[in-house]
């Protein structure tokens, strides 16, 4: 299923640069499968570009294949048989060509580029400040190798710093799009396959929606020749030196390890060398760091906690890495079966709190609730799913949300209004609304009581 869903954003960027006058240079990157390519394609079907995908080749390969897409693009075949000596001389056929129009230059998977050849960042830097930038010209380097791209695109110590005119850090789809990707499905099962897929263009391409999606998860993850079975090895391997800490680190976060001292303590590493780790897991958008939300000075909190930001990679490192050994010797069924049973409890739980936080800010963009700032709350004591703050007029809201087979009862409600107190909030003066999810809906009780308290909301679609 090859559609374009929720780019528009990210279109739109793209295209007041083109409509902008004079030179514009955009770099756009995102981790493998995130939808990069589909977008430039997207934004240039209605433009002549001279589009080339860069590849693990030989740099003479890579000068062959682009003096044909340059031959292409300005319609002389003479430059199929030229062999320049060095990318400059490519660069200045292309900046020479029609300079009164506008031109479009593309090189997807620049990293690739740069492991042929180091120097070609400082290459392109050359062209920028000598042809481009003084020419109706767009430029636009796209990778998915995040550390590469920052380093070589974005980073003060990059050759191209301070060149670009603009940047899309490309993310996973939402969960409010995921209708548009699976038509007529049941809300429940979105959810399910949003806990899988976790917004990847490419991996809600490969889940057939005709199939159930246990059986789906056996074909792309339970078997060695599953198209997903190796996936977050791909992800990291390029990115990361030391893949095996970074593997034990995120195994451990999956297994229910969230505070530094625990994940050392879990696989028996000093905890003056996890902050790299951390931060490293962080920039790549793998993990995030979470402090409960009405901490004044979160960079300084010591309640920090660390959770699995993608929901794919929660999930293979939850259900998949851990079995690697019974999976290698065919025993599918057994792991199977044992994700069947934990599902829920151990991952779809955690997922729908995030789907419920996405249905909060829609219901803020359309003005029924008031706040600027969102997230989990706790202490020694207990923990509220979600605690929405308006930091401005002083509204707070209290959040549950129950991932079960039943309708949600009353009980929900009142445990609420008990832990509600704990959190010091503001207390003397804030505006207290409740909101209550349920993938299962509510029971008649509970809907009657919602039917009498202004300050209570259900939202529920099971």
């Amino acid at each position: 299923m090859k559609r374009f869903i929720n780019r528009d954003r990210e279109l739109k960027a793209l295209n007041d640069q083109y409509d902008a006058e004079g030179a514009s240079f955009m770099v756009i990157y995102g981790r493998r499968r995130i939808g990069k390519t589909t977008l430039i394609k997207e934004f240039i079907k209605d433009k002549k570009a001279l589009y080339f995908l860069a590849k693990n080749e030989l740099e003479a390969d890579s000068m062959k294949r682009f003096a044909e897409a340059l031959s292409d693009y300005i319609g002389q075949d003479y430059l199929k048989n030229v062999n320049f000596r060095n990318w400059q001389n490519y660069f200045d056929v292309f900046s020479e060509y029609k300079q009164n129009e506008k031109k479009l230059l593309i090189i997807d998977e620049l990293p690739y580029m740069v492991d042929i050849n180091p120097d070609f960042p400082g290459i392109l830097k050359w062209c920028w400040d000598e042809r481009f930038q003084d020419e109706n010209i767009m430029l636009i380097l796209s990778g998915s190798l995040i550390n590469m791209m920052e380093k070589q695109t974005l980073n003060y110590n990059s050759p191209l710093y301070g060149r670009r005119t603009g940047q899309i850090k490309l993310k996973q789809i939402d969960f409010m799009h995921y209708d548009k990707f699976y038509e007529n499905m049941l809300y429940r099962d979105l959810v399910e396959h949003y806990a899988v897929t976790g917004g990847v263009p490419r991996y809600i391409e490969l889940f057939d929606p005709q199939k159930e999606l246990f059986d789906e998860i056996s074909r792309l993850m339970l078997s060695s020749d599953g198209l997903l079975f190796e996936e977050p090895e791909f992800l990291l391997r390029h990115e990361v030196k030391e893949i095996g800490s970074y593997f034990s680190i995120i195994r451990s976060i999956a297994a229910g390890n969230h505070k530094p001292s625990s994940i050392c303590a879990d696989i028996g590493i000093k905890q003056t060398s996890i902050p790299k780790y951390l931060k490293t897991l962080i920039d790549l958008d793998i993990l995030e760091r979470e402090v409960p939300v009405t901490e004044n000075n979160p960079e300084k909190s010591k309640m920090s906690l660390y959770q699995i930001k993608d929901n794919f990679l929660r999930f293979w490192f939850r259900f998949v890495y851990p079995e690697r050994g019974r999976l290698e010797l065919g025993q599918s069924e057994y792991v199977l079966d044992k994700i069947k049973a934990n599902f829920v409890d151990n991952h779809l739980a955690f997922i729908y709190e995030n789907v419920c936080r996405s249905e909060l800010w829609r219901l803020a963009i359309a003005g029924e609730l008031q706040f600027n700032k969102l997230g989990r709350w706790w202490n020694s004591k207990a923990e509220i799913d979600i605690v929405a703050l308006d930091s401005v007029g002083g509204d707070i809201i209290f959040a549950e949300c129950k991932c079960r087979n039943q309708p949600m009862d009353v009980d929900a409600y009142y445990a609420l209004l008990d832990k509600k107190d704990l959190v010091p909030w503001k207390k003397e003066t804030r505006k207290e609304r409740f909101v209550l999810f349920s993938i299962s809906g509510f029971t008649s009780r509970l809907l009657d009581l919602a039917r009498t308290r202004d300050d209570l909301l259900l939202v529920g679609k099971a």
